[in-house]
């Protein structure tokens, strides 16, 4: 399974000067896959999983100089770790904070030896001891892009054809339509690895239903770990409310009318630093940095994953497979979480990517756009369409109001067009404007 991501690894790994990784995201993202893949790279290939050696964890209590370190490492891992040659892979490293700060003296002590750090829950334990600023570089992985998906379904053919398609002309009718189909499947069965792998084997979707249950139970079972025992009820729903309200405002009240908005509040942040849901945060987007014109109180939630999303409210995802132009009738909240997907898998690597939208700030106004983002340096609005037809008022409104936004971008089941300030992209397509 190709991931865009692997590419960046390569050239970690064959840099003359490098930093310890530590890959940050959810839960069976595929943080440890890729570094598995990159391990047959090397000569030797030294794992440490914190969560299946536990007895390991003392050794990092006791001594964080590498070189009393590694030979016994070498010696518990039964694994020959030699720099430049061996791949060294700290996984489940929340389970061991001291380690973390360990790095630092990878980086100082034995800058030659490659280490990469990874964990489902690492911001909690970053939280805890922090990092080695200037010491160690983060790049942060999400679920299968829709490209990545073409690629692991076998149809890269396609995404090779778009990525050399001009935006401003019609993609051939045949093609589009294949397209919108291979959409529909992504929709159903989501970016998660392994309900992308058993799909691609089996064509089952009782079987993919299957695998996403069982991760939403891994995330529902990670909830103690991360929360005070009377925290969890809270986290439960905020975490089924977060797809029940997608592409709304989020408000606290409309989750559960007899809690404080404040428990709700910390248990959202919650789920927010494990990488299980993301703010839309509103932006008045007057120019750069959109970040330095937020009401934080004025969001919307994206969950991770539109497929699990839809697992947790118990839809009838096999529509997307069987007709997804007839599908997305009225499922415009599926298709804006969508794009909020594809716009973290298609962010850079090294930093986690803020989400807006934006709000005409007008009494009785209802000019909205799903969300507001930069292209080239240029502030860009983006409205999203589940469907072929629909008006787009919000848009013209807030290119007629801010006049340094030159274009917008309307992604929709639409064909390729364009007017003189506004791209119709499909939503197949989006990658191609946010410069994957």
């Amino acid at each position: 399974m190709k991931r865009k991501i692997f590419q960046y690894l390569q050239e970690w790994k064959d840099a003359k000067k490098r930093k310890p990784l530590i890959i940050r995201g959810a839960r069976q993202v595929g943080k440890s896959y890729v570094v598995k893949e990159l391990g047959k790279k090397f000569n030797y290939f030294a794992e440490l999983n914190f969560e299946l050696l536990p007895e390991l964890v003392e050794m990092f209590e006791k001594n964080l100089d590498p070189e009393v370190l590694l030979p016994k490492l070498s010696t518990a891992l039964k694994c020959k770790i030699e720099p430049g040659k061996t791949l060294l892979f700290l996984d489940e490293i929340q389970k061991a904070p001291n380690a973390l700060i360990s790095l630092r003296y990878f980086y100082e002590k034995v800058p030659d030896l490659h280490v990469i750090a990874a964990g489902s829950l690492i911001d909690f334990a970053i939280e805890q001891v922090g990092i080695p600023v200037g010491r160690v570089r983060s790049v942060y992985m999400y679920p299968l892009s829709f490209s990545e998906f073409l690629s692991a379904t076998e149809n890269e053919y396609l995404y090779n054809y778009l990525v050399e398609h001009d935006l401003k002309k019609k993609l051939d009718t045949v093609l589009h339509d294949k397209l919108i189909a291979l959409l529909g499947e992504y929709f159903a069965v989501g970016g998660m690895p392994e309900a992308v792998s058993v799909w691609n084997e089996t064509k089952n979707f009782k079987e993919v239903k299957a695998v996403h249950a069982d991760i939403i139970d891994t995330y529902k079972q990670d909830f103690q770990k991360y929360s005070k025992n009377g925290q969890i009820k809270y986290l439960e729903s905020v975490f089924k409310a977060v797809p029940r309200l997608a592409g709304q405002k989020f408000v606290y009240a409309n989750v559960d009318q007899t809690v404080r908005s404040r428990e709700l509040k910390a248990a959202f942040e919650l789920l927010e630093k494990a990488g299980v849901v993301y703010s839309i945060t509103h932006t008045s987007a007057n120019g750069l940095p959109l970040g330095a014109q937020t009401k934080h109180a004025l969001f919307k939630a994206l969950f991770l994953d539109v497929a699990l999303s839809q697992t947790i409210l118990g839809a009838d995802s096999a529509s997307w497979i069987l007709n997804p132009k007839k599908a997305a009738i009225n499922k415009g909240n599926i298709a804006e979480a969508f794009i909020g997907q594809e716009l973290l898998t298609c962010a850079d690597y090294f930093s986690r990517k803020q989400l807006f939208y934006w709000v005409r700030e007008k009494k009785g106004s209802n000019a909205e756009l799903d969300y507001i983002d930069t292209i080239g340096g240029k502030v860009v609005p983006i409205e999203v369409k589940s469907g072929t037809v629909g008006t787009l008022k919000s848009m013209h409104l807030f290119l007629d109001n801010k006049k340094e936004s030159k274009f917008g971008v309307h992604f929709s089941m639409r064909n390729f067009s364009h007017t003189e300030t506004i791209y119709s992209i499909p939503l197949y397509a989006a990658w191609k404007m946010f410069g994957e």
